[in-house]
């Protein structure tokens, strides 16, 4: 159990996900727009502040957004960051959307906002959509602010002093009237009981992925050198890496040549995770990759033996599409947001039980039938989430927004 962690908390892990959920609309219980809404595109404004510097899961879902909402006749899109220093924002959006910076400290805009309604968002916008987890006071317009998971509300203790702002700055735009988007039916489930916001200002847009590069699983075998489990996310506590690495200790009694391969930077707290590897004597067993490109991260996963994916709470889990998408099985964590998203297509095992996990990967590692079965329902899985359906559904989501003004 997780240091801190309340029953009431613990006992959210058991809620029913329905498998059918990623195939419903967004926006219910709002009015349908006009058709057309009017004669002129919807003019939005999108946080595009995810996109400066390494691509994190919210920076992917943020460039597949945008990019196609920039080609969508419909909207109007404008880019806008929230940086002092971020000069060359423009080079980061798609080539027809706008550009906006307020040019104030992210932090001291996040510090302010939780007192004050400054400073704003200047513009003549319909919509402002507020990406990761803030959306800034603006002048006239609606809000939308996008609530990817309730780590920061359940626990606190698995993420920095920065993030742990999220409650309050959210709370602070729902009251100011902002709706809630999220990208998984589980996490909305979870939004109802803990914001004080009407259900009908919650809506859902399922999140899509990006197929990958074709990959060379020479390479990717050839880039670890030895037979590996694969691993896909910032090192942080709540990705639960030190629960992997011991874990992994019993998988190598039974499997001494296989390695685990880790992409994705340091977050907070790596250094529990260095000490585990350590402890357990481990640091030739485990390769670091650190951030990889798209053909290298591909060709990894073609190469693997299976995606080891063992976070303590997630809102969506954009790895798992991708290892799917390149055949590759799946053992993860029976995290509802997780679970909904895969289906039966993956191996689940608790949350924080090492031993059941080394048990999954050992049974997939050995099990050849199963192997092919989480293969093929892998690939079928995929297929229900795109990002071309997304941006049409955050479309048809801003111009009902709008129509509320």
């Amino acid at each position: 159990m997780i240091a801190g962690m309340n029953r009431a908390a613990a006992q959210r892990f058991d809620q029913t996900t329905s498998a059918d959920d990623a195939a419903t609309s967004p926006a219910a219980g709002l009015p349908s727009p006009a058709d057309p809404w009017e004669t002129r595109p919807v003019r939005v404004a999108v946080d595009a502040t995810p996109l400066l510097g390494p691509r994190t899961g919210i920076g992917q879902v943020v460039a597949a957004l945008t990019t196609r909402l920039a080609s969508n006749p419909a909207i109007d899109l404008t880019g806008y960051v929230v940086s002092w220093r971020a000069r060359d924002y423009q080079a980061a959006l798609p080539g027809n959307a706008n550009g906006l910076r307020l040019r104030w400290p992210a932090r001291l805009c996040h510090r302010t906002w939780r007192r004050f309604d400054t400073p704003k968002l200047n513009g003549r916008f319909d919509v402002v959509h507020g990406t990761n987890y803030v959306v800034p006071p603006t002048i006239g317009g609606a809000t939308l602010v996008s609530v990817h998971d309730l780590t920061s509300w359940w626990f606190p203790e698995l993420v920095d002093s920065y993030s742990r702002a999220n409650p309050e700055l959210v709370q602070r735009a729902i009251d100011r009237g902002a709706h809630v988007q999220t990208g998984a039916h589980a996490v909305a489930r979870e939004l109802s009981s803990e914001l004080d916001v009407e259900p009908e200002r919650i809506h859902v847009v399922v999140n899509g992925f990006d197929r990958l590069l074709p990959g060379d699983a020479q390479r990717g075998r050839q880039h670890v050198g030895a037979p590996y489990v694969l691993a896909i996310g910032t090192i942080e506590p709540r990705k639960d890496y030190v629960g992997l690495v011991e874990a992994m200790a019993e998988v190598w009694s039974l499997h001494p040549e296989v390695r685990l391969a880790i992409v994705g930077g340091n977050g907070w707290g790596v250094d529990d995770f260095a000490a585990a590897v350590g402890r357990l004597q481990a640091q030739d067993r485990v390769i670091r990759c650190g951030y990889v490109s798209e053909q290298v991260k591909a060709d990894l996963i073609a190469g693997a033996e299976l995606l080891a994916y063992p976070s303590v709470y997630e809102g969506f889990g954009l790895p798992v599409l991708e290892a799917m998408d390149g055949g590759l099985p799946v053992v993860t964590t029976r995290v509802p947001a997780i679970a909904e998203v895969v289906g039966d297509a993956a191996v689940l095992v608790p949350v924080q039980a090492p031993t059941e996990l080394a048990g999954a990967i050992v049974t997939v590692l050995e099990g050849d039938q199963l192997r092919a079965d989480l293969r093929a329902k892998g690939h079928q899985r995929c297929r229900q989430f795109s990002w071309d359906r997304a941006a049409a559904e955050y479309a048809v989501l801003y111009q009902r927004l709008a129509s509320l003004r």
